[in-house]
């Protein structure tokens, strides 16, 4: 049986390939994770795209900013 993220088309920003860029489908966690990505720019809607990754932190470049997350902050904002 397939997830819900997968069945919706959405997968973890972990997942995806450098220089690929992604719309921000949902974030999963509590209130206080999704208030802390919405801070950042990780918002439903925002473009997004995976620089690289480096020790275990991927950078990703939202609006004109760069920004490192762990892969399990990441895994928490699902893309299309």
């Amino acid at each position: 049986m397939e997830s819900v993220a997968v069945m919706s088309g959405a997968l973890p920003v972990s997942l995806i390939e450098h220089g690929k860029m992604v719309t921000v489908a949902r974030i999963q966690g509590r209130d206080k994770v999704k208030a802390f990505l919405a801070d950042l720019g990780f918002v439903e809607g925002a473009k997004v795209m995976v620089i690289s990754e480096v020790s275990g932190n991927i950078i990703f470049r939202v609006k004109e900013a760069r920004i490192a997350l762990g892969k399990e902050m990441a895994s928490r904002i699902m893309v299309h």
